[in-house]
């Protein structure tokens, strides 16, 4: 029995650990962006949620996600005040995340929080329809 080896646990594959660290380094840079675009005084900014940040692993480019109340109308004017305060924002980054760089931001929009808005409107104008069709009754089946 001494002459038998040992099993070994497989060791943790480098894919797994590297997207739990972009992971968090994702949830990271949100909060720190969040955080910060409450301390910049810019009305174009007003009613602005950061959704998500999706960084390569090497920490290259950093997608910011964000959705507004204004919708697309208000794209035009949000996409221009974060390309202007896209340094600044790129600084803190710099100086609060622990990281051997610093992402280069892009903004975008965030359509799948605009998809499911779409489709919870489209499921409430169905439900006024049954409504109208059938009254307060449920359709039989």
């Amino acid at each position: 029995m001494a002459n038998q080896r040992r099993r070994s646990k497989p060791a943790r594959t480098d894919t797994r650990r590297r997207f739990a660290r972009t992971a968090r380094l994702s949830e990271t840079l949100r909060e720190v962006i969040a955080d910060e675009l409450t301390k910049i005084d810019d009305e174009r900014l007003g009613f602005l949620t950061i959704t998500t940040v999706d960084v390569d692993s090497e920490m290259n480019r950093g997608i910011v996600f964000y959705d507004s109340i204004h919708g697309v109308e208000g794209d035009e004017l949000i996409l221009e005040a974060l390309n202007d305060h896209r340094k600044r924002l790129q600084s803190v980054i710099a100086d609060q995340v622990r990281a051997r760089r610093t992402p280069i931001l892009q903004f975008r929009p965030d359509d799948a929080i605009r998809a499911a808005q779409r489709i919870e409107e489209v499921l409430r104008q169905d439900e006024i329809r049954r409504k109208e069709l059938f009254g307060d009754k449920k359709s039989e089946s």
